[in-house]
């Protein structure tokens, strides 16, 4: 076990890519498997998270809960230099109805769930990240309608419903926060907490390729039926992913954060709640019908580049000479 895990830990980058190709290449040959494959994100992102939350030793998120320079960092970047970008960026769909609330629903959220895991596999603080994870939520929750107010007036909000933030929270951190929480109590007295926590350490790299397939392979299809129209969202969100790293590198910075919470940062900055906010985008009117897609765009940009970033940011964040 531990040589395989070591062999596809040497060659992460190339297994995501070719698990996004995979997952591609299956939606658009068999785009009747969508559905399926749509109810299986969640399960196999679940799986993903509490295979992470056990690398992540439970008391350490006292401490980390603790870091009032790292929380005050992540709030600014995601909430006052974010959504100041997205209104930007946001002028150059405002012509179309559905693509600007599509693009403002995924934009304006920062990622609670997988980007914890990019975070680990860069380096970075993982356990800080999780520990932020509440308070974005809820400041998210919060502002998310004061921002689509704001940029795409009262109708945008109404027609928003917000549930779908808390039973992401649930399903997706809390329930592997708990569970992780039980094997790691029964690893300190029971052989068999050692054994799981070992075998899902070593079997991260296939679960990620497993849910990037799997996103990718239930959306693709979509995205191909109304490409004109969603192909001038691409450079909207390459700019707001490159321009963030930016931001978070800066931040931390003038933060004076440590390498691995400087790390956080910039994943967090540059990682949006895509997957949480798509059932939002669902539920809006049918006169509306392409937001979803344009969230789900912007799934296939940030996972390309969070491959790439992995990759990229450790060399970009590290301790200067």
């Amino acid at each position: 076990m531990q040589r395989a895990a070591d062999w596809w830990n040497a060659r992460q980058v190339p297994l995501y890519l070719a698990a996004i190709a995979i997952g591609g290449v299956a939606g658009l040959i068999t785009p009747q498997l969508a559905p399926a494959l749509t109810v299986s994100i969640t399960p196999a992102l679940a799986l993903l998270l509490f295979a992470t939350f056990l690398g992540v030793p439970l008391l350490e998120l006292a401490r980390a809960a603790r870091g009032l320079r790292f929380l005050g960092t992540i709030l600014v970047t995601n909430f006052v230099v974010a959504p100041a970008l997205v209104f930007a960026l946001s002028r150059f769909v405002a012509d179309d109805r559905g693509l600007l609330i599509g693009v403002l629903l995924v934009l304006l959220t920062p990622c609670v769930d997988y980007v914890i895991v990019f975070t680990k596999l860069a380096g970075g603080s993982a356990s800080r990240l999780l520990a932020a994870t509440p308070l974005l939520m809820v400041v998210q929750i919060v502002l998310l309608p004061v921002y689509l107010l704001l940029l795409a007036g009262g109708d945008a909000v109404a027609s928003v419903d917000l549930a779908p933030f808390a039973e992401a929270f649930v399903t997706l951190i809390l329930l592997p926060l708990a569970a992780a929480a039980v094997v790691q109590a029964l690893a300190r007295h029971h052989r068999a907490g050692v054994v799981i926590e070992r075998v899902f350490a070593g079997t991260m790299v296939p679960l990620m390729m497993l849910t990037l397939a799997v996103v990718i392979g239930s959306q693709i299809a979509a995205i191909g039926s109304e490409a004109l129209s969603l192909v001038r969202l691409v450079p909207l969100y390459v700019a707001f992913l490159v321009a963030m790293v930016g931001v978070g590198i800066g931040a931390a910075r003038i933060a004076r954060l440590e390498i691995d919470a400087s790390r956080a940062i910039v994943f967090s900055g540059a990682t949006r709640n895509s997957l949480v906010v798509l059932p939002l985008a669902l539920a809006l009117p049918p006169a509306l019908g392409i937001a979803p897609l344009a969230v789900v765009t912007q799934t296939l940009v940030e996972l390309v580049g969070m491959v790439v970033l992995v990759q990229l940011v450790p060399r970009l964040v590290r301790e200067r000479r």
